[in-house]
């Protein structure tokens, strides 16, 4: 009998009994390996994903550097530091509606004793990062995500630690991270339960004022504090949270954001006078900034304008007067970038009335600098900013000295960086621009000496360049050499596991055992292990003598294993080639097919994770094919071809939408209906429509009262949650605070409709549409706009992707195709009833990751995730906490991801295929895409196209953790899934 396509080929059901006991034993060998495989493949991809910080998210923090005391005298005897959290420049500097200005007091000093510009945040664009870059001067490595909010020690050198003393008041997300282990300072935080987003949080602007206010007035009763604020060196910080508050609250233009902009610019002025009063001797300067913006949808963390470019104002003792703009001024002279990829000297807009002043834009991390040079103190040992010499008001020769210092603290890094690679490195390959570092700085003090300040200056700035590219330098020193193990290791993987689903799911095994039973002779493997172990202690011996991290063993053990494991399977790998030497040409021509179709397929979507519009051409076009396909097997009045027609030109509006959804509660509402006018048509066709031979296999067969009890309860739950989702909306929307029993409400059915599912008919489709109902009401009270419609318009996708499988499985049972995929009573690896798997089934994989991934893009992408949304929890939640806030966040995003993985199983069972083979096919998919966003991860252009491109490895990179545990997590709704026997339609047919 000659086999089914592909992979398969032709096998004789009578063997041996030596052919059966070594397949028997072969079998049992791969059901053993399967299950460290897939251990293997989690560890695997969870070290590998590691390797990105690693090459570039690599700590900059280094230890061991002397602080460069500074050879000029302070400008100022005291700093006031003023962050206003969330505060995007162009609300601050445009007027309102009436014409007037929102900061009347910083315009002045702006206009006529200080000097402004923008200060350029870098993605990601959130308070922690903002404010280290502000208060340390260095953007914090991405792995301290990882260490929290709270109260976080002090593992860096920051302005606070090099004060005499600090007094800070404000957020308790924020003052602790520098404060807290700090014994030179004084500081107090509000209690969390302040940060309540359904009030006006301008009051928290005006505690940390006040605290601030109360420390003064108590030095009046307490000589001794009065003493001690009267000494130099001392630093006043001042974190005003409301601007953060109200914009994710309310939005950046509502009236609420607006005023507290008014609030923050009242509270400058009242702590400038309040300091000029108490200490009268006009020592003291003030610098007035934002850690990062806000979008219009009331959201920060990417790096679009609105998010990066927040206002800085510095006046007072040591900071030049305003300086009117010249007439021969150019724009377009600087095309220097800053770290947000706006380019230097950006012409300042006409509404904000500020074209006749100087203004002089900086990096965030150039602000620790400036307030280190007004107090005379050495920079943060740690600190990359360079010292915007515009703002500070030295003499020529205090100029070049207050560069050199701000140089050599920067060289120092790069020294120190140097040092501790070549002393751990055998093959130390330095960074020759700076080979002659100290002819240079000799050639620094000899201008100096001579008072030729300007080449002074010039060539200390050049110096800073080149010690921060030296920097950078070191920081990406093993990059090549980790790029280069992790593909390998990558490949192997890849490799190794085509090999095991070839042994395990196909019926190649049997093939090659009737021609040469050594094929699984294993009785040379010793020697490969040998040689691997040898080769893996070599590498292990040379990583240990350089010092190497941990992870570097991993990486080398895991791809020299991987690759070990490989040379193994030498005597399948020769079967294997002879056996596609000896295949027809149409077998080839099928085989590159596919492969081809899969290549083509898997490029596309690395390509929507840049444009997600693709999915609308994907889906039009894919909605035509399927069509096409289904019209020549079934007739068009079955309504199933213009039903899948529809339903995927229907899925492929949604990506044609803004990724930052507007709010539309009436579309939420609306969305509430349409998903139980979906539930009700699929109940229909389950109770009504079960002998139809295009729906029989998905149907029960036993009709049960209970179920229809069950699907009301469902669909009332349905009703509800869109009832409080009008509910919730109106109260804050008239600014009430949502009640404790509204909240309880809203738990209390987005938990039962979870549950309910677990109780539903067994059959695919009374189950998938039960599943479908169960976790509606819980993304519906997430829902803020148009992705509620995205729900429904999911559900009607994957419904057409089961009838055209479905389809498919009818026609492949009138060609008899599926009688020469039948495993033999042997093998022990398929479980009982499954096939063997085919070429053709590749199209299954394949489709599970273009759903997978419309599941993510069909309402957003990177950025508007990492923009944090308040709205989407109001309705759970409306105080302040993080971590719950984000955990409704990331649920919202899985509940599409688990409609996938349901409806993916129960294709597998509806088809007969081995699920875990499946599985293996689209890790396979995952990996070659994780694998080409390997290669286009990016250590140039702007943060925000770095981050995207280490974004998108990272989380393919995650697939095989993550799809394993939305299966193991799904597999309470699916393990009882089961399929009508298709013998009674088939006799029913005859």
């Amino acid at each position: 009998m000659r086999g089914g396509d592909g992979i398969l080929g032709a096998r004789n059901n009578i063997r041996s009994s030596s052919e059966a006991s070594i397949l028997r034993i072969r079998t049992q060998f791969l059901k053993r390996r399967e299950k460290w495989l897939v251990i293997l493949g989690v560890l695997l991809h969870a070290v590998y994903m590691l390797s990105i910080f690693d090459i570039y998210f690599k700590t900059p923090i280094v230890h061991g550097m002397e602080p460069v005391q500074p050879r000029f005298s302070a400008p100022a005897k005291r700093l006031v530091l003023l962050v206003a959290d969330g505060l995007r420049a162009d609300k601050f500097f445009e007027p309102d509606s009436d014409g007037n200005y929102r900061a009347p007091f910083l315009r002045s000093v702006i206009k006529e004793r200080g000097r402004w510009g923008v200060s350029h945040a870098r993605p990601p664009t959130e308070s922690r990062p903002g404010h280290v870059a502000i208060i340390a001067g260095f953007y914090e490595d991405p792995s301290a995500v990882t260490k929290g909010w709270k109260a976080n020690p002090v593992e860096f050198d920051s302005v606070f630690n090099r004060s005499r003393h600090t007094f800070a008041f404000g957020s308790p997300d924020i003052i602790p991270i520098f404060c807290g282990a700090l014994h030179h300072s004084t500081w107090n935080s509000y209690p969390h339960e302040y940060e309540d987003f359904a009030t006006d949080a301008s009051f928290l602007d005006e505690w940390s004022f006040d605290q601030f206010q109360s420390l003064l007035n108590r030095s009046n009763e307490d000589p001794k504090l009065k003493h001690f604020l009267q000494q130099d060196n001392l630093v006043v910080f001042l974190h005003l949270l409301g601007c953060d508050s109200n914009g994710h609250a309310h939005r950046p233009y509502s009236p609420e954001y607006l005023n507290n902009v008014k609030v923050v610019d009242h509270i400058a002025e009242r702590v400038y006078n309040l300091v000029q009063s108490y200490f009268k001797d006009n020592l003291t300067a003030y610098v007035f900034t934002a850690d990062h913006g806000m979008s219009d949808k009331g959201s920060h963390g990417d790096g679009h304008p609105t998010n990066t470019d927040t206002p800085l104002v510095a006046w007072g003792s040591g900071v030049r007067q305003p300086v009117p703009i010249s007439e021969n001024h150019n724009h377009h002279h600087n095309t220097v970038r800053f770290v947000d990829d706006h380019v230097h000297d950006s012409p300042t807009p006409s509404d904000w009335g500020l074209d006749d002043l100087e203004r002089l834009d900086v990096n965030q991390a150039d602000i620790a600098p400036l307030m280190s040079t007004l107090l005379g103190l050495p920079g943060p040992v740690n600190s990359v900013g360079n010292l915007p010499l515009e703002y500070v008001n030295l003499s020529e020769v205090e100029e070049v000295e207050a560069v050199l210092a701000n140089t050599k603290q920067i060289l120092n890094q790069f020294l120190r960086k140097s040092h501790l690679k070549q002393s751990s490195s055998l093959n130390f390959k330095p960074f020759k621009p700076l080979g002659n570092y100290t002819l240079v700085l000799d050639q620094i003090d000899h201008l100096i000496s001579i008072r030729d300040s300007a080449a002074a200056k010039r060539l200390s700035e050049n110096l800073r360049s080149l010690a921060l590219e030296g920097l950078h330098y070191f920081q990406t020193y093993d990059w090549f050499m980790l790029m280069t193990v992790i593909s390998l290791g990558y490949l192997g993987w890849m490799i190794y596991l085509i090999l095991h689903v070839l042994q395990s799911y196909t019926a190649l095994p049997e093939s090659f055992l009737r021609k040469d039973q050594s094929v699984y002779s294993r009785t040379n493997t010793w020697k490969v292990y040998l040689s691997g172990c040898l080769l893996m202690g070599s590498m292990c011996i040379i990583l240990l003598v350089e010092h190497s991290p941990p992870l570097y063993h991993a990486y080398f053990a895991m791809t020299i294993f991987l690759w070990a494991q490989i040379c193994c399977e030498y005597q399948f790998l020769k079967a294997l080639w002879r056996y596609m030497l000896g295949r027809e040409i149409s077998y080839f021509v099928k085989f590159l097919a596919c492969f081809i179709i899969s290549v083509v397929i898997l490029e596309i979507l690395v390509k929507s994770f840049m444009d997600r519009k693709i999915y609308t051409w994907s889906f039009l076009l894919a909605g035509v094919i399927a069509t096409v396909y289904l019209l020549r097997s079934i007739p068009w009045d079955s309504g199933i071809p213009v039903f899948v027609w529809l339903a995927c030109w229907f899925l492929s509006v949604f990506t044609l939408m803004p990724a930052e959804i507007p709010d539309n509660t009436k579309l939420v509402i609306f969305s509430g209906f349409m998903i139980v006018t979906i539930g009700v048509a699929a109940r229909y066709l389950d109770v009504y429509a079960r002998e139809s031979k295009y729906l029989f296999c998905l149907t029960d067969d036993i009709k049960n009262s209970k179920s229809n009890v069950l699907f009301l309860f469902q669909v009332l739950l349905v009703f509800f949650s869109s009832i409080m989702v009008s509910v919730s909306t109106s109260h804050r929307a008239e600014k009430q605070e949502l009640l404790a029993l509204h909240q309880l409400i809203n738990w209390s059915i987005a938990g039962v409709s979870m549950v309910l599912p677990l109780f539903s008919p067994a059959a695919v489709l009374s189950r998938l549409t039960s599943i479908y109902l169960g976790f509606a009401p819980a993304f519906l009270l997430l829902s803020i706009g148009y992705e509620a419609v995205f729900y429904g318009a999911l559900a009607l996708a994957l419904m057409a992707w089961m009838l055209f499988e479905n389809v498919h499985l009818s026609i492949s049972r009138t060609n008899k195709s599926s009688t020469s995929i039948k495993p033999t009573e042997d093998n022990l690896v398929l479980t009982s009833g499954d096939r063997y798997l085919q070429l053709s089934d590749m199209r299954i994989p394949l489709a599970f990751m273009v759903f997978f991934n419309i599941a993510f893009f069909g309402t957003g992408n990177f950025a508007s995730i990492a923009s944090f949304e308040i709205s989407s929890v109001y309705r759970f939640i409306t105080v302040f906490s993080p971590f719950l806030m984000a955990a409704l966040l990331i649920f919202k995003l899985l509940i599409p991801f688990l409609l996938v993985i349901c409806t993916f199983t129960a294709i597998t069972k509806l088809l007969r295929v081995p699920q875990l083979g499946c599985y293996f096919l689209v890790i396979i998919c995952s990996d070659v895409m994780t694998v080409h966003f390997f290669f286009l991860v990016q250590n140039t252009g702007s943060w925000m196209e770095i981050g995207n491109s280490i974004s998108h490895f990272g989380i393919m990179s995650a697939q095989v953790v993550f799809v394993l545990l939305l299966f193991a997590l799904t597999s309470i709704y699916t393990n009882d899934i089961q399929t009508r026997s298709s013998k009674r339609l088939s006799h029913k047919d005859m």
